[in-house]
C-alpha cells in the first residue's frame, strides 16, 4: 500500500497549481498501479490520498468552470468582433461599388450629355452656315439686279449720247459771235430761232 508521504510518490501537496484534469488523472494512474488481491478484481489503494486528490479536483472545479465560462465569452466576444469587422469591411467594399458605379454612371451620362451638345452645335453651325449663305446670295442677287439696270442706263445714255448729231460749224460761229456781241445786241429777225434750230436738226 502506497501512503502519501512514501519516497517517490506525487502527493497532491507537492504542487499547488495543478488543474482538476491533472488530479483526476493522477488517481486513475494510482488506481492503475496499485496492487491487486488475489483471486480478486480488487486493489490495495491509500484511500485517503486518493479522497484527498479526489477533494482537491472537486475543489478546483468551480475554478475551471469559471476559466471555461471566460474562455466561451471569450470567445463569443472574439467570434462577434471578428463578425462586426467583416460586416464592416463587406459595408466599406459596398460602398466602394456603388460610388465606383455611380462614378461610371456620371461620366457615362456626362459623355452622353457632351455628345448631345456637340451635335446639338454642329446642327447649329450648319443651320447659320446655310443661313448666312441664303442672305449672301440673296444680296448678289439684289445687287445683279441693281447692277444689270444700272448697266442698262448706262447703256441707254450712251446711245442717246451717241444719237445726237453734233453743231454745224456756222452755228458755233453764230453763237461764238452773239456772246462777244454781248447782252442786248440784235442779231436780227430769227436769230434766237436759228439758235436753237441747231438742236432740232
Amino acid at each position: 500500500m502506497t501512503s502519501p508521504g512514501a519516497p517517490g510518490s506525487s502527493g497532491p501537496f507537492e504542487q499547488h497549481h495543478i488543474d482538476a484534469d491533472t488530479l483526476l488523472r493522477r488517481v486513475v494512474e494510482i488506481i492503475s498501479n496499485a496492487k491487486s488481491m488475489p483471486l480478486s478484481n480488487s486493489v490495495i489503494i491509500s484511500k485517503d490520498e486518493v479522497l484527498e486528490l479526489l477533494e482537491d479536483a472537486v475543489g478546483r472545479l468551480p475554478d475551471e468552470l469559471r476559466q471555461a465560462r471566460w474562455m466561451l465569452k471569450e470567445r463569443e466576444e472574439f467570434l462577434a468582433k471578428v463578425e462586426r469587422e467583416a460586416d464592416e469591411i463587406l459595408d466599406a467594399a459596398r460602398i466602394r461599388a456603388e460610388r465606383m458605379v455611380q462614378r461610371t454612371e456620371i461620366v457615362r451620362e456626362a459623355h452622353h450629355v457632351a455628345g448631345r451638345t456637340v451635335e446639338h452645335a454642329r446642327d447649329e453651325a450648319r443651320r447659320l452656315r446655310l443661313e448666312a449663305e441664303d442672305y449672301c446670295d440673296q444680296k448678289l442677287a439684289a445687287f445683279e439686279i441693281v447692277l444689270e439696270r444700272t448697266m442698262k442706263t448706262v447703256q441707254a445714255g450712251r446711245e442717246k449720247l451717241a444719237a445726237t448729231p453734233l453743231p454745224s460749224a456756222d452755228a458755233e460761229l453764230g453763237l461764238a459771235g452773239m456772246v462777244a456781241a454781248g447782252p442786248g445786241t440784235d442779231m436780227g429777225p430769227g436769230a434766237d430761232d436759228a439758235f436753237f434750230d441747231q438742236d432740232r436738226t
